[in-house]
């Protein structure tokens, strides 16, 4: 068996279950933790996750029996939304090389560009679907990497930064481009750009930090109905995760559940040529080094 696992929660018909995952095989995170009922959920982990950590690296390197007989195959699970209760997300816009070249930006940001995106009505599992918002004709794709906050922190510097990330998952950005079109002379529409419902699909896997131990050197994939769209790596990034975490920390306390999306490389429909949207009957496939791959079916 190999090092790597990852968590996230399934369903099991109305109910939530949160589970560990290693080597295509699934196991209930409250057995692996020797509890009796399925009391456990990632946003108790996460919620405590420099506690939690070590307890969970324990447990799963001393429970191969349960993985040799767990009885839960990964490719056979449906993914729920992996957190009940999620943290601010910020998403960070214009920080691929590639990306800001394609568009294009007419300038380099001078330090990471950020928005605040709701999530009571964005996030979305991996395979529930999305529904093509009415009135929006640019309907785009954006594959991120998410951080994971672990921990509180503020006034980060580049030495201590990553030591506040709990780990890592994908985030695919979706957005509504009509407002380049016509853009007003101020300012920018981020609601109606990004605050669509289902906007924010999330998951499947949450990986451990240490299972990722240079955030600047994972691939970055995404395809629709097949094609590939989107192939790079985040070494593209313009401001990596540690410049980031510094700035974002410099302006608010980040709090364990916090997510971070840190950018989109090129490939996205909107600096195609010609441009390519999403339309219903699309199924999008992203996929961000041991993250697993992220399902989105739009409707």
């Amino acid at each position: 068996m190999t090092d790597l696992y990852r968590l996230a929660v399934i369903k099991q018909g109305t109910t939530r279950l949160a589970v560990v995952e290693k080597d295509g095989a699934m196991v209930p995170l409250h057995l692996l933790m020797g509890r009796q009922e399925p009391s456990l959920d990632l946003d108790a982990i996460i919620g405590d996750w420099d506690t939690q950590a070590a307890s969970l690296d324990a447990a799963v390197a001393g429970g191969d029996a349960l993985f040799g007989s767990s009885g839960i195959r990964a490719d056979q699970v449906e993914f729920a939304l992996p957190f009940t209760h999620p943290g601010t997300l910020t998403c960070i816009g214009a920080n691929y090389h590639d990306h800001v070249a394609e568009m294009p930006v007419p300038m380099t940001p001078e330090y990471p560009y950020a928005f605040i995106m709701p999530t009571r009505n964005t996030l979305r599992a991996s395979g529930e679907a999305v529904e093509a918002p009415r009135g929006v004709a640019c309907f785009d794709f954006e594959a991120e990497l998410a951080v994971i906050v672990g921990s509180t922190a503020k006034h980060l510097t580049p030495d201590n930064a990553l030591d506040c990330v709990a780990g890592y998952m994908n985030f695919n950005d979706l957005s509504a481009r009509d407002w380049i079109a016509s853009r007003p002379k101020i300012g920018i529409d981020w609601v109606r750009h990004k605050a669509h419902d289902g906007f924010g699909p999330i998951g499947p896997y949450f990986v451990p930090a240490r299972f990722v131990p240079d955030p600047q050197d994972i691939p970055v994939s995404l395809s629709v109905n097949g094609v590939t769209k989107q192939d790079s790596t985040t070494g593209q990034m313009i401001y990596g995760v540690v410049p980031i975490l510094c700035h974002l920390s410099s302006i608010m306390t980040l709090h364990p559940g916090d997510i971070i999306a840190t950018g989109t490389p090129a490939g996205v429909g909107h600096g195609r040529t010609p441009p390519e949207y999403l339309s219903p009957g699309d199924v999008i496939r992203m996929e961000i080094g041991p993250l697993g791959e992220l399902v989105t079916p739009v409707v």
